[in-house]
């Protein structure tokens, strides 16, 4: 059996603010009235409906225009993240959409949701990388990120590398296994 209910707040899948729909009558009584996310559809509910429009649009013109601030102030800006490497620059794990948001919102004090960040898949390796955000349904952006490793990259001494090719034997080669051990006894 289905009820026709007014919904105060936006649910996914449903609907948003405002929004008359039809719901099964127990999801309706047992959880939307409960937690103040429907109302009935009642005469009264009727002329309560015209506030709610007028709360979402303005709800929706400010969305947009902090998404609009937000999306220029990205375009500027360079994040930087810091992220361990083994010794041949390898990563150990990855940057994601939430490692973004949480880096962010440490480096410039911007609070941004983690499903806003787009990537396809997450960054494994070290260098540069532009990142598209879905900010608002009309508005995208790109942020430039740069990783950076903070392991020291090894220097190689080339005298060390010569040293240790003429101790190894050439390939194919066995090592000489017919060296005296020393033993030493007490």
């Amino acid at each position: 059996m289905k009820t026709e209910v007014i919904l105060t707040h936006h649910i996914v899948g449903l609907g948003g603010e405002s929004d008359q729909v039809k719901v099964a009558a127990g999801y309706a009584r047992n959880y939307l009235f409960p937690h103040g996310l429907a109302i009935p559809v009642t005469a009264a509910n009727k002329r309560r409906l015209d506030a709610l429009r007028h709360r979402r649009a303005e709800r929706e013109v400010h969305d947009l225009n902090s998404m609009t601030e937000i999306s220029k102030s990205l375009a500027k800006l360079l994040l930087v993240i810091k992220v361990k490497t083994g010794d041949d620059g390898k990563m150990f794990g990855s940057i994601t959409a939430g490692t973004i948001a949480d880096e962010l919102k440490t480096q410039f004090g911007m609070t941004l949701d983690k499903k806003k960040v787009v990537l396809p898949q997450s960054i494994r390796h070290t260098g540069e990388a532009e990142v598209p955000l879905k900010l608002h349904a009309d508005i995208s952006a790109v942020l430039k990120i740069r990783v950076e490793s903070t392991t020291p990259a090894p220097v190689e001494d080339p005298k060390l590398k010569d040293a240790e090719k003429a101790d190894r034997p050439a390939r194919g080669e066995r090592p000489d296994r017919n060296k005296q051990r020393v033993i030493k006894s007490n």
